[in-house]
């Protein structure tokens, strides 16, 4: 695939997959009884409102990355641990049940990636699956900022407290030096998670794997 066209097509893919990922942490939170996310504006599917600039930079050069983090404030929650255990869930589900009829698509019609005229078509459809199960299996990894690490102080007993706020203070760190290191290294501690989590459910949802299918191997 010309990399260019790959790049052009990805665009579209990665606004659509990061507002769904989005206004869902924002509508779950909503409906358990928080409306900061909609007095802020960003209860909507207008992808500009959910654009982080370096994040979707780094989604073109890196191959995942994040959007702007919907404002939530817990003590609105009926219960607070379960609001933000939900509410943490929502994005990372809302993508992988996105991917899903995103895949099968592609499954019923394999002539999307096959013919030159449907070829567009197709390739939009894979980068959706494949950055809604990138963005997926990256935000429940449990490093702050991260929705994974939400979901991990939504579970830990309170006399684990003290990994909550060592992950709090030191966690953004951790994983940049996690993305450089799997960048300059070459060693997949973030991709050997991230890279055999979307081949496998490419494959289950799409009927091959994203390394065939797309180009876009780990």
């Amino acid at each position: 695939m010309n990399r260019l066209l790959g790049l052009v097509i990805s665009v579209p893919a990665i606004l659509v997959v990061i507002t769904v990922h989005e206004y869902f942490h924002g509508y779950v939170a909503y409906r358990l009884g928080d409306s900061t996310a909609k007095f802020a504006g960003r209860l909507t599917l207008n992808p500009v409102k959910h654009i982080d600039l370096f994040g979707f930079i780094a989604f073109l050069l890196l191959g995942f990355g994040w959007a702007k983090p919907v404002p939530v404030n817990p003590y609105n929650f009926r219960n607070l641990k379960q609001g933000m255990l939900y509410t943490s869930l929502a994005g990372p589900l809302s993508n992988f049940l996105f991917a899903i009829p995103l895949g099968i698509v592609l499954r019923l019609f394999p002539q999307l990636l096959q013919n030159n005229v449907l070829m567009p078509i197709g390739l939009l459809l894979g980068f959706g699956l494949f950055y809604s199960l990138i963005l997926c299996a990256f935000n429940l990894i449990p490093i702050p900022p991260l929705d994974g690490s939400k979901v991990l102080f939504s579970l830990l007993p309170p006399r684990y407290a003290h990994i909550e706020y060592w992950l709090e203070r030191y966690g953004f760190m951790l994983l940049i030096g996690l993305i450089f290191f799997d960048r300059i290294t070459g060693i997949p501690i973030l991709w050997g998670w991230i890279g055999p989590f979307v081949n496998i459910f490419t494959r289950l949802f799409a009927g091959t794997p994203v390394s065939i299918a797309f180009g876009l191997g780990f």
